[in-house]
């Protein structure tokens, strides 16, 4: 029973990325988590925030904009800058590959 319920969660997961897919659209460029992490996508830019869902392993995200939050570190260093992935959704611009350490997006309103 256990093994049903983890093909469970991983077919979750998997929807779940493939909505963020389809919301993002054929246009936008996305970002890989880092290798081997499932993140948190969470309400807000902070660990406060509460969680949306998680992540799958091998995930790659748009970045509509940035805004400061919560310092985090992560495999990509420590960073307080947050990715705003869907509406109402941030992630930790520490475990996105996005190149750079800075901002590469708008700043979120």
């Amino acid at each position: 029973m256990a093994m049903d319920e983890q093909i469970e969660t991983t077919t979750e997961a998997e929807a779940e990325a493939a909505d963020v897919t389809a919301l993002a659209g054929d246009d936008v460029f996305r970002y890989p988590i880092a290798p081997g992490y499932r993140v948190n996508v969470r309400r807000g830019p902070g660990t406060q925030y509460g969680i949306v869902r998680t992540l799958p392993y091998g995930m790659k995200v748009p970045v509509y904009c940035q805004k400061p939050g919560e310092r985090v570190t992560g495999p990509y260093g420590t960073s307080n800058i947050w990715d705003n992935i869907a509406n109402g959704q941030f992630v930790s611009d520490a475990y996105v590959h996005t190149g750079s350490d800075g901002y590469i997006a708008p700043r979120c309103d």
